[in-house]
């Protein structure tokens, strides 16, 4: 089997401890892994503070910084097919979707290496003579990165690449799900020339490696992916050095559909909206609501593609659905749909876990009008589609709405007012409007309520990773007088 390192300080090194990764196509054990526990961390968050304010770092211009961001998003092109045979290998993920992704990544550095030369302070009109008064924006410190197993190449350089354009030193744990692609994404950081320290790259689990990381009390940020409840952990962790944080969190995406959509492109996005990467998408458009009046005909347009998708191997280009990525998802995603159906949903298509040997689950569609089902309010983190009918605007909008989540949404209409009037509606971070899973890094996302906060992508987003410090500047040649004679 194949085995991995972590990247600390500049250095390959072996873990505190190994473990074996599962391929999720076979149920078999592929690679060993590098446990990080709270030794490993405490170097690596060590190695990024001694980086902050020692060696070539932070003595770079911005400019320089920004040339070694564009040599990064260099070597991530020239190695996209590398990176995604592995994230495919260990999470399951098709290798057609992955071979995409990860070759668009390099866009996402290069935008960042363009910004690292353009964040700029200000001059403020002070109302005091004799003042000069200026702000500068400071890298935030280090900065705790933690991503999940799906879409992690994506997931971590809307991270990364801003916290370095910013000047920032950092820590990213990969998901012990699936850490193969970031922990080989180390290598292209060391052949990049980044200076020791600046990037450190571990995995681990729960107390030892993650609260050691996020609790650390040399960490000033905790960018953070994953769901909810871990979210709570985080933020909790937090309280213990009082680092700010931005969470990237779960969704329960709402594709609304009205009658005069172009029903063949609106049955098309919502195929890609919740089946494409096996439903294991935090903006996956898992709640069809659509116009009563047409849901017969678009749900049998619907259940025709749906069966007709490829699922096999996530190496083989042929396959459109994969597996899940763990045995403890595949169980999730039947259990909530077996829940579902005792609740009261009717099974449209799929919802059979099929035998054999991996995590696979069948796109599967489910009809909950008129009932409260767990598919509903629940991220299933799968392919599993719930399917409500409305019969006016203000209905969809209403349920659109009725969720704790707001990642992102998608409307279908051809009435243009119609849907600037459902774009302002509807409480959620993204809209797409006749499109679905468009993403660009030029255009922020982010979430509302149980979605999380803060955004990524976007000019935005590097500012977050800086701090505002205020210069006061006396120009007078007068001396400072003495405090204690009054005038």
């Amino acid at each position: 089997m194949r085995t991995f390192q972590l990247y600390i300080d500049g250095a390959f090194e072996d873990g505190d401890g190994a473990f074996e990764s599962i391929d999720p196509a076979t149920g078999q054990a592929w690679a060993v892994m590098p446990e990080a526990r709270e030794a490993a961390v405490d170097r690596a968050v060590a190695a990024a503070h001694r980086a902050l304010s020692e060696g070539a770092w932070p003595r770079m211009t911005a400019t320089q910084r920004g040339q070694l961001l564009h040599r990064l998003a260099d070597l991530v092109a020239e190695n996209a097919r590398v990176l995604a045979e592995l994230e495919t290998r260990d999470t399951g993920k098709i290798i057609r979707e992955t071979s995409t992704q990860i070759a668009y990544v390099a866009n996402y550095y290069r935008y960042y290496a363009g910004l690292a030369d353009k964040i700029e302070g200000s001059y403020l009109p002070i109302d005091k003579p004799d003042m000069e008064v200026w702000l500068r924006r400071e890298p935030v410190g280090v900065v705790a990165m933690v991503v999940p197993w799906n879409s992690q190449l994506f997931l971590s350089a809307v991270k990364i690449g801003p916290a370095l354009a910013a000047g920032c030193t950092l820590v990213l744990k990969a998901s012990e799900d699936g850490p193969a692609p970031l922990l080989e994404f180390a290598r292209l950081v060391h052949e990049a020339g980044f200076p020791p320290g600046v990037v450190n790259v571990v995995t681990g689990f729960g107390t030892a490696c993650g609260a050691a990381l996020t609790s650390h009390p040399n960490v000033a940020h905790i960018a953070f992916t994953g769901g909810p409840e871990s979210a709570r952990h985080v933020v909790r962790n937090s309280a213990e050095n009082l680092a700010s944080t931005s969470l990237e969190l779960g969704g329960k995406s709402p594709f609304v559909v009205f009658a005069d959509a172009d029903m063949e492109s609106a049955v098309n996005a919502q195929v890609a909206g919740i089946f494409a990467a096996t439903g294991q998408s935090c903006v996956a458009g898992s709640r069809l609501i659509i116009e009563r009046s047409i849901k017969a005909e678009f749900l049998t347009r619907l259940k025709t593609k749906a069966e007709a998708i490829r699922i096999g191997s996530p190496l083989d280009m042929a396959t459109e659905v994969g597996p899940l990525a763990t045995r403890r998802q595949q169980d999730h995603v039947d259990r909530l749909v077996t829940a579902s159906i005792a609740a009261g949903a009717t099974l449209v298509s799929g919802g059979v876990r099929p035998e054999g040997p991996g995590n696979y689950y069948p796109p599967t569609i489910l009809d909950c009008d008129g009932i409260a089902s767990p598919s509903l309010e629940q991220e299933f983190f799968g392919p599993v589609l719930s399917v409500v009918s409305f019969e006016t605007e203000d209905e969809a909008t209403r349920l659109a709405n009725d969720t704790r989540f707001g990642l992102a949404s998608g409307v279908f209409t051809r009435d243009l007012a119609r849907g600037h009037r459902m774009s302002r509606n509807i409480r959620a971070g993204i809209v797409w409007l006749n499109t679905y899973r468009a993403v660009s890094p030029i255009a922020p996302f982010g979430g509302f309520g149980l979605s999380g906060h803060g955004r990524e992508g976007g000019m935005a987003a590097v500012l977050d990773y800086t701090r505002t410090k205020t210069v006061w500047l006396n120009t007078s040649d007068a001396p400072f007088p003495d405090p204690f004679v009054m005038r």
